[in-house]
């Protein structure tokens, strides 16, 4: 949501840089405790991202941090954003279950904004949680926004399966994975994907 308020004030002049950060630190062992005792947490301690041994998440401790600028006039930057969309989930069953129509308009949506059509998309860097739940409904999503309408492979990729889940800074460490698998011109792996 920072990255996407920073990207707005790029496109509409407001600033020539912004500065986005998201910070996670877990220092009262209360709201773990609670987690694991509603069963929302992984008791193998790890998030195993669209694998079939998902059993919760794994709670992650972050501190991450992106600089957006304009592109050079001389066209010296390699990498951009070039769209952005921030949704609400919706109404959904429950806190741990996503709402999936609301995860396939906000995957169109941002691809919109980007004004990317689905084809040329190489890589998704994907919320996964590493749930029973929540990752095949977001599988569902991807699929009906992305997969359905393409000819080729997505490859996919989850940060939580490699640090856990850092709360309020997952979306940044999912951007900076992101931006380092483009940068290399890789597909990081899910490191938790087993089968």
């Amino acid at each position: 949501v920072a990255c996407h308020s920073g990207l707005r004030a790029l496109q509409l002049d407001e600033c020539d840089v912004s500065l986005s950060a998201g910070v996670t630190l877990n220092l009262a062992p209360s709201c773990s405790i609670s987690f694991a005792v509603a069963g929302m947490t992984s008791v193998r301690g790890r998030s195993h991202t669209f694998d079939a041994r998902a059993d919760g998440y794994a709670r992650g401790e972050a501190c991450a941090c992106s600089t957006l600028r304009r592109e050079s006039s001389d066209g010296a930057s390699v990498m951009w954003v070039a769209g952005s969309a921030v949704r609400q989930d919706g109404r959904s069953a429950s806190l741990t279950a996503p709402n999936g129509q609301a995860q396939k308009e906000l995957l169109t949506s941002a691809m919109k904004d980007a004004g990317t059509p689905v084809d040329a998309l190489v890589l998704n860097e994907a919320h996964g949680t590493g749930t029973s739940l929540g990752d095949p409904i977001e599988s569902g999503s991807l699929v009906g926004a992305v997969l359905a309408a393409r000819g080729s492979p997505l490859a996919v990729s989850g940060v939580k399966a490699n640090l856990g889940h850092a709360e309020p800074a997952a979306g940044m460490t999912g951007l900076l994975k992101l931006a380092i698998g483009l940068r290399r011109g890789q597909a990081p792996p899910n490191a938790q994907l087993r089968s």
